[in-house]
């Protein structure tokens, strides 16, 4: 008979399944390569083609975009299995992405708007067999990770994510300095490519999910498409990650674009003030550590959406020149917007886990992750077009400069405003009050998150 006080530390401290590991060395590889592919150094290398906000948003949409062929996708989930599923997308993309190496080096046979068109089919071609094979990820990891430590899991998946985007970052800094040449941003897409080579090994230790017979069968089955969309619990989630998705989607884009185009910033330097995001999405795991499971999403995601529009009054007031863009200044606003989007990411992955019914679960995230990707892929191009639209017209009003960057980001607060709305009423009936979430953090000390890392099987 196991003592009540060891029943209580094995309820408490559940081991992971064996291979699951693999799945966080798998997101930080994975983020060493697709960080380079769709975040700041492929923005970057847009600009160097005269690339226009529309057309950055167009790159930003892309791959939320794709994400919709996960509907025709779902079906074949069961016949073909998880694991061979996304190992064929993501060995796909990653073939598309050595031929992005390319286009720097036709420097001397292509023009300017050739290797911009080139690189966009490009990555149509990369967001294409990722969004058919991302259909497989959540529904074979919800499945692996056992409901008392999915909390854990995704804090240490967002940790090993972050962390791979800083190294990414950094490695893309240092490799194009000032005024990079064409075969310097060549080096960073090989970079990428190499990175998705190794993530595919460690994708392909984590362990499969059997998938019976029966599921199999049903997998052709007529699917209750807006039975599913009415489940309470799932249609408020749903409406939250879509006004969330449509407030976030292409703001690092155009906070890049605004660094380039209004600061005096480097390439390289802007590629080291955002690498201080993934700094703060570090500081994720100290803030929250085992909190996510003890406390729920809904206190975490009220919280950091409220930090969310302190972020944005820091951007209006630089773009509309009531704060001078000073090193600090830029870093903290960067550093919160990495911590805050981290926990916003990780408080939403537990909490569409714990909503979404096992019965039909591959189809139930195949809608919220069409849902949300649709309204992150639009969202950049939306708000790239009205940055065009407005173009170089300004006004003085409120002591501010009234620009296409101060409008952009004062919209932005607005939709961030409503997402708060909609967090305070997600369905979670076990959560806890925002006031208990922050009576937790500042009880207790950062020391003593240290040890228990330290002492943490």
């Amino acid at each position: 008979m196991i003592p009540p006080t060891e029943a209580k530390t094995l309820v408490a401290s559940p081991v992971f399944p064996p291979g699951l590991r693999s799945a966080w060395k798998f997101s930080a590889f994975n983020a060493l390569s697709f960080q380079i592919v769709l975040g700041s150094p492929m923005i970057l290398y847009a600009k160097t083609l005269n690339a226009n906000a529309t057309v950055l948003g167009i790159i930003a949409g892309m791959m939320p975009l794709m994400v919709v062929l996960q509907i025709p996708a779902a079906q074949y989930i069961n016949r073909i299995g998880y694991k061979r599923f996304v190992l064929a997308g993501w060995g796909s993309r990653t073939l598309f992405t050595f031929g992005m190496v390319l286009v720097p080096l036709a420097t001397t046979f292509l023009d300017g708007t050739t290797r911009l068109v080139l690189l966009l089919a490009l990555l149509f071609c990369f967001n294409f067999v990722r969004g058919i094979s991302s259909c497989a990820w959540l529904p074979w990891i919800t499945q692996l990770v056992p409901e008392t430590i999915r909390g854990r899991y995704v804090s240490g998946d967002a940790a090993m994510a972050n962390l791979g985007s800083f190294l990414t970052i950094i490695v893309s800094a240092f490799c194009l300095g000032k005024n990079p040449h064409a075969w310097q941003f060549a080096a960073v897409f090989a970079f990428s490519a190499v990175m998705g080579v190794i993530s595919l090994l460690f994708l392909n230790r984590v362990p499969d999910v059997v998938i019976t017979e029966e599921a199999v069968r049903s997998s052709g089955a007529p699917i209750p498409w807006l039975a599913m969309l009415r489940h309470p619990p799932f249609y408020k989630l749903l409406r939250f990650v879509m006004v969330w998705a449509l407030a976030y989607g292409g703001f690092s884009t155009f906070t890049v674009a605004f660094l380039k185009t209004e600061t005096s910033l480097t390439e390289a330097n802007i590629l080291f003030v955002t690498s201080v995001a993934f700094i703060g999405g570090l500081s994720s795991l100290w803030l929250l550590g085992h909190r996510l499971d003890h406390v729920g999403s809904k206190p975490i995601l009220s919280l950091s959406l409220v930090m969310w529009l302190l972020i944005l009054s820091g951007w209006i007031a630089l773009a509309g020149g009531a704060l001078a863009a000073h090193w600090p200044v830029i870093l903290a606003l960067q550093f919160l917007m990495g911590l805050f989007a981290t926990l916003v990411g990780m408080a939403n992955y537990r909490l569409v886990m714990a909503t979404i019914p096992a019965q039909g679960r591959n189809h139930f995230f195949v809608l919220y992750s069409v849902f949300a990707s649709v309204s992150l892929g639009l969202a950049p191009i939306v708000w790239g077009l009205i940055i065009d639209l407005i173009g170089d017209r300004e006004a003085l009003f409120a002591g501010l400069r009234w620009n296409h960057y101060t409008i952009f980001f004062t919209l932005v607060s607005l939709v961030f405003g409503a997402a708060l709305v909609l967090a305070l009423k997600l369905h979670e009936p076990k959560a806890a009050s925002l006031e208990k979430l922050l009576n937790d953090i500042m009880r207790e000390s950062p020391q003593r998150f240290l040890v228990r890392l330290w002492t943490r099987d």
